[in-house]
């Protein structure tokens, strides 16, 4: 199970994006495992295409990947402001920490650097 971050899904919806096609690339290399995110991640996808009235379309596309929703657990609150406090990471970040250690997943698949470096910190394969 692969758990993926906002950077990569945003880039691969906008065409127009400098990062689609090494996310579009990097989404082929894992498509045949379960992907995954938190809500938060999910939500963080689909603000640009709600403010372009692509809404409809955004999660069309998500379902088509087959993105998957993971929920955040009760102790999650709590968690995420230590994750925060340990790694400096925005707070979205640590969401997809936090769900790739509760989903006990095989890696996150990110483009953003910072979040690589604090996956691998943390054991998780990253990249």
């Amino acid at each position: 199970m692969i758990v993926l971050d906002a950077s990569v899904l945003i880039a691969h919806l906008d065409e127009q994006d400098p990062l689609h096609g090494r996310s579009t690339d990097a989404l082929d290399k894992v498509a045949d495992q379960p992907l995954e995110c938190s809500p938060i991640t999910m939500a963080e996808v689909l603000v640009g295409p709600a403010r372009a009235g692509r809404l409809d379309a955004a999660t069309a596309a998500l379902a088509e990947l087959q993105v998957e929703e993971l929920p955040l657990g009760r102790d999650a609150p709590a968690r995420l402001a230590k994750l925060r406090a340990d790694s400096g990471l925005r707070l979205p970040d640590c969401c997809v920490l936090l769900t790739a250690q509760d989903a006990g997943a095989d890696a996150v698949l990110t483009l953003d650097d910072a979040l690589t470096k604090a996956a691998e910190c943390l054991g998780i394969r990253a990249g």
